[in-house]
């Protein structure tokens, strides 16, 4: 930031202070994801954040941009979670007065999406707790929004950001005793993964062997394969149903069913900072392939312990892919 840009800004440049917010918009963006767990949520919420800042930013003191603008973010991300009950449930998904299926678990955030790989984007900060590809994994994310609120912003900020508890409390309009008080909730809360160093490393030949064993079996409807490769606590869920499949063979034996005797196609992707598969399935009427939904895989050394798979409008497009393919 420059005293001319940011003068220009608060003069009511638009140009100066998209120059002054661009290098910020990317980290913005993955802090509001983590908070609400949906990355159209994340989208909506960072657009108003923005927008105050702009309003606000002739009253902006110079002194740390980057600091500002998570306040304004974070309590955003606040008002929103705060006026969340509000939002109708899908219309498939009971509300929380109704009973759901055994096999479902009632405190699943039914609104989590996946987040488009961009993890060179994020820079790590030295002070924070967790890696940057921890901060964004999946069962990470999943694990932020059974934390209240408050609990949830303090330990993004503290242990994904590496804010200092004065700065925090700074952006939260507390005090550092209650940030640090709120940080031990927390902490307590959401336990840490038991494994990471079993995780293979993004984009290595460990990952990719784990990945191409899956695709294969999955294609070939190998329920021996398929079974071998799941972990014996692995889970599938489907966000937003209420419903999930632990075991290896009960999973495996659900896709069988789902799939078998159809054609597949697995496209590569990336979400989360971890493996995702594109799922297309042939149309009977026309010789195009659909796009079904997209699978994350959650990997514990040579073997995958968590499917999710998402579907929904607009999904495949965050990810660079097409709704349908031509079939050879």
């Amino acid at each position: 930031m420059t005293e001319a840009t940011l003068a220009l800004a608060q003069a009511g440049d638009g140009d100066a202070f998209r120059e002054l917010v661009a290098p910020y918009r990317r980290e913005l963006q993955a802090h509001c994801y983590r908070i609400l767990g949906s990355v159209q949520d994340a989208e909506d919420v960072l657009q108003e954040a923005l927008l105050a800042a702009w309003r606000s930013i002739g009253r902006f003191d110079g002194r740390s941009l980057r600091a500002w603008l998570y306040k304004i973010a974070t309590n955003r991300c606040l008002n929103y979670l705060r006026g969340e009950s509000r939002r109708p449930l899908p219309a498939h998904l009971p509300d929380h007065g109704a009973g759901r299926p055994e096999q479902g678990r009632p405190d699943d955030p039914w609104w989590l999406e996946p987040y488009p790989d961009g993890l060179d984007d994020l820079a790590p900060d030295p002070e924070a707790r967790y890696e940057v590809r921890e901060s964004i994994a999946l069962s990470f994310v999943a694990g932020l929004q059974q934390l209240p609120s408050q609990q949830r912003a303090v330990l993004v900020l503290r242990d994904v950001l590496g804010f200092p508890a004065a700065e925090t409390a700074g952006i939260l309009g507390t005090t550092p005793a209650a940030v640090n008080s709120a940080l031990i909730r927390a902490r307590a809360a959401l336990p840490p993964d038991r494994h990471p160093h079993e995780v293979p490393m993004p984009k290595s030949p460990a990952e990719a062997a784990v990945v191409d064993r899956f695709v294969s079996a999955f294609q070939r409807f190998d329920l021996e394969e398929l079974v071998a490769l799941l972990t014996d606590d692995a889970r599938l869920t489907m966000p937003p149903e209420p419903t999930e499949h632990r075991g290896p063979e009960p999973i495996a034996r659900f896709l069988m069913q789902v799939h078998q005797g159809h054609d597949v196609k697995l496209l590569p992707a990336r979400a989360n900072g971890q493996p995702a598969l594109v799922l297309y399935l042939p149309d009977p009427h026309a010789p195009i392939w659909r796009a079904n939904g997209l699978i994350v895989l959650t990997l514990r050394g040579t073997r995958i312990q968590a499917l999710t798979r998402f579907a929904g409008p607009g999904l495949l497009a965050r990810f660079g892919y097409p709704r349908t393919l031509p079939r050879d």
